[in-house]
């Protein structure tokens, strides 16, 4: 079974995976989010209220939050925390991928809540 990001970078429009440095900021919180990426190298730390809330990994994906959401916006700060090489998709082709691969429907979700309970227990 392929992890979020590699089925990302089979669905992404573009031949080029997205090559960033660190430092580089990928996208920024409350700003609009029409795509979101999967991490085939690297490392992305997401920031809230200029506090890094955590660090996303290789084969992890982030950004979908604003491809659900009616607002459309960005809920964090993403930035390079290493050289990262990242797949790219846009909202219509994360729609085309969730209604065809089940399966990469589940592993985005999967991914979203394992981070969402990292985030409960850091808050007890």
């Amino acid at each position: 079974m392929l992890n979020p990001a590699q089925t990302v970078a089979i669905f992404q429009r573009q031949s080029n995976p997205l090559k960033v440095t660190p430092g580089t900021t990928i996208f920024e919180e409350g700003q609009p989010g029409t795509e979101m990426y999967g991490i085939i190298e690297g490392e992305v730390e997401m920031i809230v209220n200029d506090k890094v809330v955590e660090t996303i990994l290789k084969c992890d994906v982030f950004g979908e939050g604003a491809l659900v959401q009616p607002e459309g916006t960005r809920a964090s700060t993403a930035i390079a925390k290493t050289d990262c090489v990242l797949a790219v998709m846009n909202k219509e082709r994360f729609l085309f991928a969730v209604q065809q691969t089940p399966m990469f429907a589940l592993e985005v979700m999967k991914s979203y809540s394992d981070r969402l309970r990292k985030i409960k227990h850091f808050l007890l």
